[in-house]
């Protein structure tokens, strides 16, 4: 599943950090900390690794 904007990009490839031990977990802070307890490594790399060229920077939540 591809990220939908570059704040969701963003926050998986920190969530994705902290998960291999390359940052602390105490640094994250809101979806990037919900991220990292409830995905995979394989779907944050998936969602990180998604180009952010035309991507929004944010997307509504409806």
């Amino acid at each position: 599943m591809p990220a939908k904007s570059k704040a969701q990009q963003m926050a998986a490839g920190a969530a994705l950090a902290a998960k291999r031990g390359e940052t602390s977990k105490s640094e994250l802070r809101g979806a990037s900390k919900s991220m990292e307890k409830s995905m995979s490594e394989k779907e944050l790399e998936e969602l990180a690794s998604t180009k952010r060229k035309g991507k929004p920077e944010h997307v509504d939540r409806r």
